[in-house]
């Protein structure tokens, strides 16, 4: 592993596609990505050396709340510190954008076996259960 380096909102919809693949399989069309990353308040990746190794995006409105969105690491790349380095990078950037004073709501969604991860880093359960639906365009 090279030096890892980060770059903000460069993710490119193969990128993420590529990742989202490595992690997860069936990822959405390059179409609906593009159109996600352009409505992402922001974006980071990581890359070692010209490849690109991970990535995370934040959606919301930035006065009350914001969301974690599609925090992936390449398996290959998994337990280096990396998704620490994701989310540090996010929550500066709200940090950085948000009202002086102020509170922001940030959450995620996790499965399982991750929210340890996510517990070491701040982040606490809380009894709101998560709803969910696909909605289908014609």
């Amino acid at each position: 592993m090279n030096t890892i380096t980060v770059k903000h909102d460069q993710l490119t919809a193969d990128d993420f596609i590529m990742l989202w693949e490595s992690v997860w399989g069936g990822a959405p069309t390059k179409e609906q990505v593009e159109l996600a990353l352009g409505n992402s308040l922001f974006r980071v990746t990581l890359h070692d050396g010209q490849r690109t190794v991970a990535m995370a995006r934040m959606i919301g409105d930035m006065g009350l709340c914001c969301y974690i969105k599609d925090v992936i690491v390449h398996p290959d790349y998994q337990g280096k510190g990396l998704g620490r380095m994701l989310i540090n990078e996010l929550l500066s950037f709200v940090k950085a954008h948000g009202i002086s004073g102020t509170d922001v709501f940030v959450e995620l969604a996790a499965v399982p076996d991750k929210m340890p991860f996510y517990e070491k880093l701040g982040f606490d359960t809380n009894s709101a259960q998560r709803l969910k639906m696909m909605c289908h365009i014609d």
